[in-house]
């Protein structure tokens, strides 16, 4: 019997996972990361409800207090990042460095088991030409989660389950009520879990981070109105701005230099090209030519074609089919062939 450990945060889509693996024959542990605390399904109402699934099936339920590796690959880089004037993307940050990898350590080391198993919606298969794992979309593109997993390593897809890659959320929640699990009506998480926490990100960084006021301005540099902190604004946002125009304006860049947010009308907030570094190719080798792929610059976004073009080891240039609106530095630039994500890394400054 397959030994595996699953990470189960309190939600319906871990809870499934686990019990959809018990059910397949696999002695399953079940592993929370103690993460900080406060509400939300990383937190203690996560921890008690990822306890009683685990009591419910009849497996063990471990809990790990990773807060400190948390303050450090999460908080500090999301504080350290606004401050220089970008937006990180915690997500897929905390699954590589807070989540699947110290996971994956925690199988070995304490139930000498090779094997992890998640709730996310993704899938993973093995090309023997490539000698590569391949990171694959969801087949329900609407959760989707392979985007915030283009940072894992081919030791870690090699050694890690998705079993809710190949159904949809209908499909999970219907066996969460079969399996008659205690979560099968729990509400999805809506929010980034320290949002679910501190009731908005902007409460969360004014922990961290002094506002200081300064000014919006347009980009002929007029003076269009007063901002409460260069952090709480990001690129591409048009609501909660404050001031008064002929036409919607958008935040089109952040001059942390000078204390500014200057804005612009839609088009004026839109790319034809970005450089993304920090990259880590995934389903292929780091190729050293130009090649055309899709490239998804948001979570949500529709993914566009794009000219991805070498620069240098772990940095490209990408040209855009057509102008891409509130390209963000410290988002993710995500490259897909068809449903195989080729890599990703992060949009430069």
């Amino acid at each position: 019997m397959k030994k595996v450990i699953v990470g189960l945060s309190g939600g319906v889509d871990s809870s499934v996972a686990a019990a959809l693996l018990y059910n397949q024959g696999y002695e399953v542990i079940g592993l929370t990361f103690w993460l900080m605390k406060g509400k939300g399904q990383c937190c203690s109402e996560g921890m008690v409800d990822a306890a009683l699934i685990c009591e419910q099936l009849g497996i063990p339920h471990h809990i790990v207090d990773s807060r400190e590796i948390f303050e450090k690959y999460v908080i500090d880089y999301l504080v350290s990042g606004y401050q220089a004037g970008i937006t990180p993307l915690p997500c897929s940050q905390c699954n590589k460095s807070v989540k699947f990898g110290p996971m994956l350590s925690y199988a070995r080391s304490e139930h000498n088991t090779d094997w992890i198993a998640t709730g996310h919606y993704a899938r993973i298969q093995y090309d023997d030409t490539l000698q590569r794992y391949q990171l694959l979309r969801a087949l329900d593109r609407n959760k989707d989660q392979s985007y915030f997993l283009y940072d894992l390593s081919q030791e870690i897809l090699g050694h890690v389950l998705f079993p809710l890659g190949n159904q949809n959320k209908e499909q999970t929640r219907l066996m969460a009520t079969q399996y008659n699990l205690t979560t099968a009506d729990k509400p999805d998480s809506q929010d980034l879990c320290l949002i679910e926490t501190h009731g908005s990100m902007a409460t969360f960084l004014n922990k961290y981070i002094t506002p200081i006021e300064g000014e919006i301005v347009n980009l002929e540099g007029k003076v269009l109105g007063k901002h409460t902190g260069i952090h709480h604004y990001t690129i591409g946002q048009r609501k909660g701005l404050g001031i008064a125009a002929a036409e919607p304006l958008y935040v089109v860049s952040l001059d942390r230099t000078f204390n500014r947010v200057v804005v612009g009308s839609r088009s004026q907030a839109g790319q034809d090209s970005c450089n993304v570094s920090e990259i880590n190719w995934v389903s292929l080798a780091e190729p050293h030519y130009p090649f055309t792929a899709t490239t998804q610059v948001r979570y949500r976004c529709t993914p566009v074609l794009s000219n991805i073009i070498p620069l240098e080891p772990g940095r490209v240039k990408l040209n855009f089919s057509e102008p891409q609106f509130g390209i963000t530095p410290g988002q993710a630039a995500v490259f897909y062939d068809g449903d195989i994500l080729l890599g990703g890394g992060i949009i430069e400054k």
